[in-house]
This record gives structure tokens, C-alpha cells and sequence, in this order.
């Protein structure tokens, strides 16, 4: 019983995988449009891309010095995870890659701030404080101990 649970565990990831990579050509507006229509189970790891996607483009826009811009990609991603954790919350499908992938974000976010004036470091803060928020969720709602 508990190989066939690490087996199935084992090949979401891979898929959850796979699919972050193949994503990885597409273009960001390409893959902003095809949110809304993609099938529920399918859009938590579509919006992680585009968080992934948004997280390097503010990460070289605040190295380039373009703060606002970089400010929107950082929005981006707030609200991209927002989506991955409705949508892995209401398939009760991907929680944990949603989770991992939100934290491995954090930390990035994290490393970002560390760069930036001290005046442009409050909205990534505010970022990041979100995150813990939508992962803190996330692990209530996987090892909530009222199941049905």
C-alpha cells in the first residue's frame, strides 16, 4: 500500500514536472491566456510556471533597475500562486507541489530583497509574507484533520 502511495506520489511530481518544462517555450502572455481555460486540475501547475516565469522577469527588471515593472511581476506572482492554491485546493490535487514551489519562490524573493534600497524592499516583503500565508493554507488544508 505505502509503495503504491510513493509510486503515484512520485509520477504527480514527474508530471507536475514535465509540465513546468514544457511550458517553459511558451511565452508568458501564451500562458496567461491559456489559464482561464485550462482544466481545473491543470492550472495549478500552469499558474506556478508563470509565478517562475514573472519571479525572473523581477528579479532582472530590479537589476536593471526598472522598480515598477518589477513591482507588477512581483504582484504577478502574488496573485498566480493565489490562483495555483485555489485551484490544487478545490481539485484537492498538486497541494504539495504548490506548497514546495511557493516556498522555493519565498526564498528566491527573499534573496531578491536582500539587493534592493530599503524603500523597495516593502512590496516584496508584503510578497513574501503572502506566500507564507498561501502555503500556511495549503498545508492546514493537507493535513486538516477533519477529512471526509
Amino acid at each position: 500500500m505505502t509503495t503504491m502511495r510513493q509510486l503515484t506520489s512520485t509520477l504527480l511530481l514527474i508530471t507536475f514536472g514535465l509540465a513546468l518544462c514544457a511550458a517553459k517555450d511558451e511565452t508568458l502572455d501564451a500562458l496567461k491566456s491559456r489559464v482561464a481555460s485550462a482544466r481545473p486540475e491543470d492550472r495549478p501547475a500552469l499558474c506556478v510556471q508563470i509565478a517562475h516565469q514573472q519571479l525572473r522577469n523581477a528579479d532582472k527588471l530590479y537589476n536593471d533597475g526598472k522598480i515598477e515593472q518589477a513591482r507588477a511581476a512581483v504582484d504577478d506572482i502574488v496573485t498566480f500562486l493565489d490562483q495555483a492554491r485555489d485551484a490544487a485546493t478545490q481539485t484537492k490535487k498538486h497541494q504539495k507541489n504548490v506548497e514546495i514551489e511557493a516556498r522555493k519562490i519565498s526564498e528566491k524573493l527573499r534573496d531578491i530583497k536582500r539587493t534592493l534600497a530599503f524603500d523597495d524592499q516593502p512590496p516584496v516583503d508584503q510578497a513574501i509574507k503572502h506566500l507564507e500565508d498561501i502555503r500556511t493554507a495549503l498545508l492546514k488544508e493537507m493535513f486538516a484533520k477533519d477529512k471526509k
